[in-house]
Order: C-alpha cells, then structure tokens, then sequence
C-alpha cells in the first residue's frame, strides 16, 4: 500500500489551511503529522482519508499489486479514530461491534467478546453509547482501528478524553496492533507518538 501526494491544497473560503503538501506513505511505516493548534494537522489527515475533497492536487492510492484504488473504494481500505468520528449512539456496544465488523472485519477472527475484553469494556456490552463516557467512546475507537483487518489506519489526536489509565492502554497496544499497516497520526502531543520515527511538520505546507 502506498499513498502518493502531489501538491495538494486545501482552501476554505479565501484562506489556504494547507497548500503545496507532497509526499509519499509507504505501507509497513508510521507516519506523524504535527503543528500547534489551527496549522492544519486535521485538515491534511481528512484529505487523505477522503472526508473531504483537496482544492488542489492529486492524491494517489495504490494497492500492494501496484494498481491504483479508485477513490470510491478507498473507503474499504482504511479505518479512523478521531474526535469528529460520531460513533451510532442508538446502537449498543455489541451492536456498533457487530455493524463496524460486517464492513471491517477484525484481525485473526476476533470474537465480539474478545473484542469487548481488549477495550476493558466487557462490563458495558449492552450499554447504548449515548450513555457511554467520552474515554470510554474514544476506547472504542480506537480498539476498531487497532483491530480492523485493513492496511491503513488514522489516528488523529488519539489520546483525547482518555485519562492516564487509558493513554498507558493507547501506547500498550498502538505499536504491536499495527505492524505491517500503514499509519498515520495527527498530534502534537509526542507522548501520542515517541515511537513514530517519520515526523511531518505541517507548517511546511503553506
């Protein structure tokens, strides 16, 4: 898997928060973004995932055969954990499992109950997630990025609402649940990604 990005800007109203980026991310290999608040980190990570459409540029995907993936499939290829990702919180814990799986499924055959023990929430199988505390949704997103059999994940800011107890579970499991994938951060809190040797400053890019 690689993503191959040529001069690609975005450009809100009259102000660019993000001009000129290039680069490429090679699969196997850990990739952070970082810059002060406003420097456009989430931006970025939102083009590449396809949220949201560049102003300018080309933005390339191409599969471990070396064909491109069409942008309308890329969806499939990928998963997210950030803080503007709105979890389905009419769904149950084990609803929101077993919707998430029908699409991505998890590694190595993960039971739902496996699943459910990995993100310390066993206890809260049959809570809605309306219900469920702001660390314990970001617990949830993250166990699905680290769990789903896909060659790219994203982090963005990884570590937000999660107290010391689930930050140690964040840096246990994001570096052992991730070889061979391709991932990419958002942060500008190193304590989210000591273990990252490829930094991009975002600065950069303007």
């Amino acid at each position: 898997m690689k993503i191959s990005v040529e001069k690609i800007g975005k450009k809100f109203v009259k102000e660019w928060i993000v001009r000129n980026a290039s680069f490429e991310l090679l699969a196997g290999q850990q990739y952070t973004f970082v810059g002060p608040n406003g420097s456009g980190k989430s931006t970025l990570l939102q083009l590449l995932t396809g949220i949201m459409p560049a102003s300018e540029g080309t933005i390339k995907y191409i599969d471990k055969t070396g064909k491109e993936i069409e942008v309308d499939h890329w969806y499939k290829h990928l998963v997210v954990a950030a803080p503007y990702l709105e979890l389905i919180e009419e769904f149950t814990l084990r609803e929101l499992i077993q919707f998430h799986s029908k699409f991505k499924p998890f590694k190595n055959g993960l039971s739902f109950n496996d699943f459910e023990d990995f993100i310390q929430l066993s206890h809260a199988s049959g809570k809605t997630l309306r219900h469920f505390s702001s660390g314990m949704k970001q617990r949830v997103k993250l166990g699905l990025a680290f769990m789903s059999d896909v060659p790219v994940i994203f982090l963005d800011e990884p570590t937000t609402n999660l107290d010391v107890l689930g930050i140690n579970w964040y840096l246990d499991h994001v570096i052992h649940h991730t070889q061979n994938q391709l991932v990419l951060l958002g942060s500008n809190v190193k304590q989210e990604y000591e273990f990252c040797e490829n930094i991009i400053s975002v600065s950069a890019f303007k």
